[in-house]
């Protein structure tokens, strides 16, 4: 069986399956998809830690599926504006899966991820699939990925 690395940006994929459909996205069913089809060596979900008691019990949710949950605090601003970011933590460790897994399994819409994912295809010559809500899911991020799997319906609770 190949194998394969799943990354989670949590926040985007949360706000993308909310704005778009009003339902979560449904975590246990995707894990246990890719389960079926690949052998998975890592799985990693990228969040902003609130403190927020509904927010640990979904984290707790997600490590009992078998995600490797990392935390970044929330920051707010003077301002009022917040900072909550992952693309760094994402890149850096996808970039470190690659050597070594056959399918990297990005879960996000951001386009900044595709010039990361054309890099590691050519150095690393794994595949890679995007899942993201379509009509929130950069162009450059679709065109980047081997494969791009809309999230619909069948992948939300």
């Amino acid at each position: 069986m190949k194998t394969a690395a799943i990354f989670v940006d949590v926040q985007n994929i949360y706000y993308t399956s909310r704005d778009t459909f009003g339902r979560p996205f449904n975590y246990r069913y995707f894990y246990q998809s890719i389960a079926q089809e690949f052998t998975i060596q890592a799985a990693f979900a990228y969040a902003i830690d609130k403190g927020d008691s509904q927010q640990q019990k979904f984290q707790s949710a997600l490590k009992h599926i078998g995600f490797d949950v990392k935390l970044k605090p929330f920051i707010q601003r003077q301002d009022g504006s917040a900072k909550g970011d992952w693309d760094v933590g994402i890149t850096i460790d996808i970039m470190e899966q690659a050597k070594g897994v056959d399918h990297i399994i990005l879960l996000s819409g951001d386009g900044d991820f595709a010039i990361l994912l054309d890099h590691i295809k050519r150095q690393h010559s794994c595949s890679t699939a995007v899942y993201g809500v379509l009509n929130l899911t950069a162009n450059t991020l679709i065109q980047a990925s081997d494969t791009f799997i809309d999230i619909d319906q069948r992948w939300l609770l």
